[in-house]
Order: structure tokens, then sequence, then C-alpha cells
């Protein structure tokens, strides 16, 4: 289906989402409303004008000490020194002209086959996943937060799940299917040794918001055709 915002096709692309490809779109009218873009801009001007309209108009409320104590109470496991994962995966790779839906859906039917079939996953991480970890059985070893990128290392530390994890997780290099094989807890830190990483996460939590609720005000003001924009969708995620 054609995806229309406010009467302009935006283009479908295999590896951006239908909902992300609007709220550019969105925000490039957005700028040409303002009169910070050009209608013939190419695209560094276009993505230019787009960050000057979210630094002007996307406000983050500031965090306090006070904000910051009551956070690390509320998500004590994220602060812990050395705990540890021991994890697979098997990598259904994306790169550049790849076709990420059949990509996904490949990587989706092998999911739920391994949820059924656990003693097959060394198996087929030697025989298809795209990391050289699968000559190992997609053997990680042990994983520490900061070790990861920051999309794996949220699947792997913000549950406390063991065994094949129950969905795909999306990361810059494609699709992985996880499987937690142990976890070591960590030893809990006092709010005095991570107030800094703990206002870092606080802000970044409330500039997601932030941007959340810009782009529903822009989208409540559109007309759309062919996406759902909802409080899921900022244009800092995929």
């Amino acid at each position: 289906m054609t995806i229309l915002v406010n009467g302009i096709a935006v283009p479908a692309q295999d590896d951006v989402s239908p909902q992300l490809a609007a709220v550019h779109e969105l925000l490039r009218q957005r700028a040409l409303a303002l009169g910070w873009l050009e209608p013939d801009a190419g695209a560094a001007q276009i993505e230019q004008a787009i960050e000057r309209v979210l630094s002007a108009e996307v406000q983050v409320p500031a965090v306090d000490d006070m904000a910051c104590r009551r956070y690390h109470a509320q998500h004590l496991a994220r602060y812990q020194s050395g705990e540890l994962v021991f994890a697979r995966h098997i990598l259904f790779q994306v790169t550049a002209g790849t076709p990420v839906a059949a990509v996904r859906a490949m990587a989706e039917a092998m999911l739920g086959e391994l949820r059924a079939q656990p003693e097959l996953f060394a198996e087929r991480a030697r025989s298809h996943s795209n990391c050289p970890s699968g000559a190992l059985g997609g053997e990680l070893g042990q994983l520490q937060r900061g070790s990861t990128v920051p999309e794996f290392e949220q699947a792997l530390f913000e549950s406390s799940a063991a065994g094949i994890l129950p969905a795909l997780v999306r990361t810059r290099f494609g699709f992985h299917i996880v499987t937690v094989e142990r976890r070591v807890p960590g030893q809990q830190l006092p709010y005095e040794q991570v107030c800094e990483r703990v206002a870092d996460d606080l802000r970044g939590e409330a500039e997601a918001r932030a941007l959340r609720q810009y782009v529903q005000v822009l989208a409540g003001q559109a007309e759309l055709q062919g996406v759902e924009l909802d409080a899921a969708v900022s244009p800092l995620v995929q």
C-alpha cells in the first residue's frame, strides 16, 4: 500500500520501516513550513533541517538529583558490577540492498523451529548464521554491559529470561535469534557511584518521550494514508 503524508507519496525502502519513513516525511514538511528548507533540497540539507526542527521544537525536561535517585531505585538491576550473561546467537545479516522482509521471514521461521526444538540451536547457527561465531555454534562467551551494541545489550540484560528469547532482536547488523544459557548476578552499585550514568539514562528516556509526543502532535495535524503512527514511534527509533 502506498504511504501518503499530506498527499505526498513516501517511497518504500527495504531497510526503513513504513512508520519511520512517514515520520521523516512529517519532519521534512515541518522544516519546509518553518522556512528552514527549500523544496528541492538534497538529502544532507534535509537531515540538517530536521535536526534544526527537533532542536528548536522538542522540549526535553531537565532531570534533577531527586528524579535520578528515584530512577536508580526503580532500576536497581541495571546498575550492577560484574553482571554476566552467557549467550549464543544466530545472525541473519542485513546490508544495503538486502530484501529485509524476506530475511525477517526466514529468521522468524527459524525462531519458531528453535523454540520448539532448542537442541538444534548450535547446528542451525553453524549452517545459517552470518556471524563468525556460527562456526562455534553461535557461542558468544560471557558478555557484560557495554560489550555489545545497545539494542543487543537491552535484550540480554533488561530481562531475567533464560533459554531462547521469544522475539527476534533487531540491531544495525540484522536480525538475531538469541539464547541465554546462563546468568551471573552482579554486585549492586550505590547511587553515588553511578549517578552520572543514571542521569544519562533518565535524560535519554525523557528525550525519547518528548520525541514521541512531538511526533504525535505532527501526526494529529496531518493527513496520513497507508500508515499508522502511535506513541511507539519516534524519529530515532525503528
